[in-house]
Order: C-alpha cells, then structure tokens, then sequence
C-alpha cells in the first residue's frame, strides 16, 4: 500500500493548494491511501462540513485533526456521520467521533494527541496499548496521526510502537522536520510532516500580526497568510502482508 500524509493544511491558501496539486500529484504517485490533517482549513482554525467536503472532493480519503476540532462547531454533527473524519483518541469518552478508521477493510488509520506543552488529554501510549489489543491482529496495516508538540514525545512514541504499527507522522507544529525514517522494526517515522500553507508567514499566520502579538502581549485572533504556498506531504509504501514499512519519502512542492 502507497498512502500520501499531508500535514496540517492552513485555512483558504491550504485548501487552493490542495485542490490544485492533489489530483496531479495522485496520478503521478497513484497513492492507494490520502491522509490529510485539517483541523487549520477553516480560516485557521478549525474544520467546517463545506471545507471538509472540499478536502474530500479534491482526493483526501481520510481527515485527521488535533486539538482545533472543535472550534467550528458546525463540524460537531459531521464527526458521528460517515464522513472519513477523525479526531485524537486520546481524550475522553463520550465525545463526538471516533479517534480511527479502517479504511477499505485494510487499513486503520488513527488519531493521537499529545500531552505535553499542549493539553490534558489521556496518556496515547496507553490508548495505543488499548486499541492494538483489541483490534488483536485483524489489520496488518496501522498508520498514526500524531498530534503533538513536543518533538521527544513524538520520537518517543514511535519508539515504543516501533514494529507494532506501520507508521507515525507527526503533525501539530507545522514545521517539517529532516528525520523521516524507518525505526528498526520496520515502522515509518516522522516527527512533523510540515504544513500546507503559505510560505511567507509563522506557520501559516500573517506574520506581523504575529510579531505584534509578541510584541504587545495582547491575545488577537490571527489571520491566515498570503503569497505563495508549499505543499507538504509525506509519501510510505507498506509491505501488505507484514505491514512493515518499506520506504519514506518527504514531497513537497510550491505554488504562486
């Protein structure tokens, strides 16, 4: 299996990235699997039912998100529906939505956040520990969405999954990192796919807004930046049958 990860997509630049790029992208590369975290589509924060509707007519087959679910609270309904959304497994029960999926009856893609320098949540080592048992061996092919802030917690995790999943890509910072690997046992690793937004701003906000914002230390809501945008993406061919990784791939291309 060839799955395609895109990470955090920001807001309109994002979404115009993707649906200029992706249906090109997977006639060149023919990915059986996309993956992409939307949780920043909607002005940048957060996941609306037409944005989402927009990832998945351009080609995402699954929609990951992290701790800016629910800031549109239009999307609340959609994440009980069978739109391919999900949401960090990891926080607690009874919230809508599911923290995975199966995809096609071969593929489980799940949902983590992380705990530290970001939230609350339950432990998603634990949570891990849960879900693999209680799947028992049914899906050969496990890929994870770690939403995380911290970089050691994220290569800590893929250490203590390493051989028990068949990948885990980071996302949350919005910052690519040079690490993408295969951990011993065989699980593809990254510890941020980067972002798809606009180029010139901090991490897909308009950059003097920002700056201010350091500046004056006074909360603003922030606007998505604008000029040209990269799109980032993590391409891993898995073994079928082992659910191994055999390669990782960073791609990423850039438009005006």
């Amino acid at each position: 299996m060839l799955v395609l990860s895109i990470g955090d997509i920001i807001g309109r630049p994002g979404r115009q990235a993707i649906e200029k790029l992706l249906p090109d992208l997977k006639k060149g590369y023919k990915p059986d699997l996309v993956i992409a975290n939307g949780e920043n589509v909607a002005g940048g924060i957060g996941l609306t039912k037409l944005t989402a509707e927009d990832l998945l007519k351009a080609g995402v087959d699954v929609i990951t998100s992290g701790n800016h679910i629910w800031a549109q609270k239009d999307i609340l309904p959609c994440l009980d529906s069978d739109m391919p959304i999900i949401r960090p497994m990891n926080y607690p029960p009874g919230l809508p939505g599911n923290g995975y999926i199966v995809f096609q009856k071969k593929a489980v893609v799940v949902n983590l956040i992380g705990r530290t320098f970001i939230g609350n949540f339950d432990c998603p080592f634990r949570a891990m520990d849960d879900l693999l048992e209680r799947l028992a061996g049914q899906y050969k092919i496990i890929i994870i969405d770690f939403h995380a802030e911290a970089t050691s917690e994220k290569m800590a995790l893929g250490r203590y999954l390493d051989g028990r999943v068949s990948a885990i890509l980071g996302t949350h910072t919005h910052v690519g990192t040079i690490d993408s690997q295969i951990l011993p046992q065989g699980t593809a690793y990254v510890t941020d796919i980067g972002m798809t937004g606009p180029v010139d701003s901090v991490i897909g906000d308009d950059a003097d807004a920002v700056i201010e914002r350091f500046l004056s230390m006074i909360p603003k809501r922030l606007s998505v930046g604008k000029g040209k945008v990269l799109f980032t993406g993590i391409l891993t061919e898995i073994d079928d049958a082992t659910g191994k990784a055999v390669s990782i791939e960073r791609i990423s291309e850039e438009i005006i």
